[in-house]
């Protein structure tokens, strides 16, 4: 939760760029956290759930129409937070990368599991992402991944 994440942050003294100690900074951090639940998360993990983790309880796919529905809202969503979050920065905050962008690409990478790529034909999505995995390092992004895009396994 993205509550653990603020103590774990203070607690460990960590870099300031991960929630920086500078008012408007860190209010721009919990602004993209607030909104977040009711848009990102409201809509990326259902791709999880409509194409494997149903189908896997019940033995049966859900209708396609279900998950045209929800990748209708994740655009709105993602239309969003390029336009209003990502705009022309590197990263949610600015040039830094920080829990916002932690959170954010945790849940977009549920759809990329599931053979929903929510980076194509999004350029400026892309750069991000591809930002967000130079930031914390390739090798630990796809660490940190694994099991979400192997999912399709089960």
């Amino acid at each position: 939760s993205t509550a653990i994440l603020l103590y774990l942050s203070r607690k460990y003294n960590t870099p300031d760029h991960w929630y920086p100690s500078d008012i408007q900074k860190r209010a721009q951090v919990d602004e993209y956290l607030s909104w977040h639940h009711a848009n990102i998360r409201a809509n990326a993990p259902k791709t999880m759930w409509i194409k494997v983790l149903i189908p896997l309880f019940t033995g049966q796919p859900l209708p396609t129409e279900k998950l045209q529905e929800v990748m209708e809202g994740l655009s709105t969503s993602l239309k969003q937070f390029e336009e209003r979050f990502l705009q022309d920065k590197a990263f949610i905050i600015g040039s830094e990368i920080s829990l916002a962008d932690l959170v954010a690409i945790v849940e977009l990478m549920q759809p990329v599991g599931v053979g929903c790529d929510v980076f194509e034909d999004r350029p400026r999505l892309m750069r991000w992402r591809q930002r967000v995995e130079e930031a914390v390092g390739k090798e630990l992004f796809f660490q940190a991944h694994e099991m979400i895009l192997n999912i399709k396994e089960l």
